[in-house]
């Protein structure tokens, strides 16, 4: 008898009306969770992009990531440099220099003409020879993204895979740019600036006190990954010196950069702590 009652009592709490309303609740909270879920996977699967200016969408440097359905593995970063002012384009096979001319039309057709290249041997996986060969192939392109990245896919008559690309992520650091910001202190001396060219691979600039001169590691396999090397100064004695070694050592440490927006950009150190602060200079 007892068992009974204890059964009668369990299954009342179960049906009563505030057990039914948690229920209910917990329901939405679960169908809300599942439809964000859904949302960011979304947002995070690969799409078309739509093609409406090809000069100003596909203008400038795209890295090669794959070759015929194969990851690409080369010493030097292959990339290609499409410039639409005379129709030209340049960059590198992996292994040599290289630049050609290439043409546009309707319908996402594109054809690479006048190829040529420099002849020093490598040892890569990824054969030089092999891509060359491969732009003498392609016959049109579209373009897609996922996860905020652009890739250039060029393609055969019948849509087969050739050459995939990835926009190089760094134009947006070519340029002027004041230091406002080093280690977490502000810098008021509007002098201290720096000159990125992340198409030469190149950094100048000024701390303040001595003029500094370094080149810039691109890693293809990251994305917004960007290191200064080999950073040499002026060596003038300053009063400033401590805001200059400052500069240089967080120019050491940066690792990767990240876009506050149109003017600002963060330098950020392995750890993905920011070490400096850098606003655009609009030179004429």
């Amino acid at each position: 008898m007892r068992k009974i009652i204890i059964g009668i009592i369990a299954i009342a709490v179960a049906l009563s009306p505030g057990d039914a309303m948690a229920r209910k609740k917990n329901k939405k909270t679960d169908k809300h969770e599942v439809k964000l879920e859904q949302e960011l996977e979304t947002k995070d699967l690969e799409h078309e992009v739509k093609i409406y200016n090809p000069s100003k969408q596909l203008y400038g440097e795209w890295t090669l990531t794959s070759l015929r359905k194969k990851t690409v593995h080369t010493q030097e970063r292959p990339y290609i440099y499409l410039d639409f002012d005379n129709y030209h384009f340049y960059g590198n096979n992996g292994c040599n220099a290289m630049n050609g001319r290439f043409t546009l039309s309707g319908g996402g057709v594109i054809a690479f003409k006048d190829v040529i290249a420099t002849t020093d041997e490598c040892h890569n996986v990824t054969r030089d020879k092999d891509v060359m060969k491969a732009f003498a192939d392609v016959q049109r392109y579209h373009v897609t993204q996922q996860h905020g990245i652009e890739y250039l896919h060029l393609t055969n008559a019948k849509g087969s895979p050739i050459i995939v690309l990835k926009r190089q992520n760094l134009d947006f650091l070519n340029g002027a740019w004041v230091v406002k910001e080093v280690a977490g202190r502000s810098i008021l001396d509007l002098n201290v600036r720096l000159v990125i060219d992340a198409v030469m691979q190149t950094l100048h600039g000024n701390t303040g006190c001595n003029i500094i001169n370094g080149i810039i590691h691109i890693d293809p396999d990251k994305d917004f990954a960007i290191q200064f090397e080999d950073i040499h100064s002026s060596g003038n004695d300053c009063e400033n010196i401590d805001v200059e070694t400052a500069l240089l050592i967080a120019l050491e440490q940066t690792e990767t950069c990240k876009r506050v927006d149109d003017t600002e950009m963060q330098l950020l150190n392995g750890r993905g702590e920011t070490v400096i602060v850098i606003s655009r200079i609009n030179l004429r």
